[in-house]
């Protein structure tokens, strides 16, 4: 897999800051230490670029045992979603929107462009806005398009569906469907569920980062429940009435990797994630279990790129997609 740089001397040349991260209540956080953007530059009048720091370590996005060492695409994904909220603020979106994900569709196209080295990974994004609702004035729905760049390197594309509610209108609405308010991550105590996955069959080193448990595996699907740590900051860093699509999305590149491998745990240290789509038809409430099936494909015993295609369920309804492409080491290659 050769990485290309890619021409658009525009994206590449605008001189972007990564000396501090912008200020966090522009991309909806509550640590500024989760906070990975650290430029916002408009281009026009929906466009825009954005600078993010690729931090060397972090205590989720580094936590993986898959050899050689890349930069988490699911860490590409999160500084692509801030950067889209942040850039839709700068094209006039108010502050105190929520911007809730639909579908979104990451693309890594170059994984040698992730290498981790000896300083922070450097990513420049050439976004694009795109209203595709609006209602008395107000945008209601949009895309963001994003080209990513790692060190002057094309790495991928990400694109991004959103409903854009006020607070008020969130509440509203979730009350609405519930017939009741929602519950919050705050109401339930942070602890592994009794039969959480062993955290190096999902490529994982530490337990707080694992988010699935219960595991059944049939002739053609492996199944398991959603069960991540609330205490886990990286996931939920502020109070949530839901699970997020970005904890969904990690669920199932667990179950994605349990289910390529043999039980060993083998798979998951030399499979990587080279693309990943979501979509969100329903929230995932908090308080109903929340089960994650996906299908096997022959032979995909982590030697070989295999797609996985995994469905999110709560009470017999489907509430969420989500497919992943995953590639062996053997065939990353090297920087050009």
């Amino acid at each position: 897999m050769a990485a290309n740089v890619v021409a658009d001397d525009r994206a590449l040349s605008v001189e972007l800051g990564f000396d501090r991260t912008i200020d966090r209540s522009l991309v909806h956080r509550a640590a500024v230490a989760e906070v990975f953007v650290t430029d916002l530059r408009p281009l026009g009048d929906s466009r825009f670029l954005a600078g993010a720091q690729l931090p060397l370590t972090h205590g989720y996005y580094s936590d993986h045992v898959q050899r050689p060492v890349l930069f988490d695409p699911l860490l590409i994904l999160e500084a692509g979603r801030q950067a889209g909220i942040g850039g839709a603020h700068l094209m006039g979106l108010p502050r105190h929107i929520i911007m809730l994900v639909d579908t979104f569709s990451l693309r890594i196209d170059c994984l040698p462009a992730l290498a981790v080295g000896k300083k922070p990974g450097e990513m420049r994004i050439d976004c694009s806005f795109e209203a595709k609702r609006v209602r008395a004035g107000k945008v209601r729905r949009g895309v963001v398009r994003q080209e990513l760049y790692v060190d002057g390197l094309h790495a991928g594309t990400h694109t991004m569906e959103v409903q854009v509610v006020t607070h008020n209108e969130h509440y509203a609405l979730r009350k609405a469907m519930r017939g009741t308010p929602a519950r919050s991550t705050e109401d339930f105590p942070d602890a592994p569920d009794d039969d959480q996955v062993a955290p190096h069959l999902v490529g994982r080193v530490h337990p707080l980062n694992v988010a699935i448990a219960g595991v059944v595996r049939g002739r053609k699907t492996v199944q398991a429940r959603v069960t991540p740590r609330f205490g886990n900051r990286a996931l939920f860093d502020h109070e949530y009435d839901h699970l997020p699509a970005m904890t969904l999305t990690e669920a199932a590149r667990q179950l994605a990797l349990l289910s390529v491998g043999d039980g060993t745990g083998s798979a998951a240290g030399r499979m990587h994630v080279t693309a990943v789509t979501g979509s969100f038809g329903r929230f995932a409430e908090l308080d109903h279990p929340v089960f994650a099936t996906a299908a096997t494909s022959p032979g995909s015993a982590g030697g070989e790129t295999v797609t996985v295609d995994v469905s999110f369920t709560q009470e017999s309804a489907l509430i969420a997609e989500s497919t992943l492409t995953l590639v062996p080491s053997a065939s990353i290659g090297t920087r050009q």
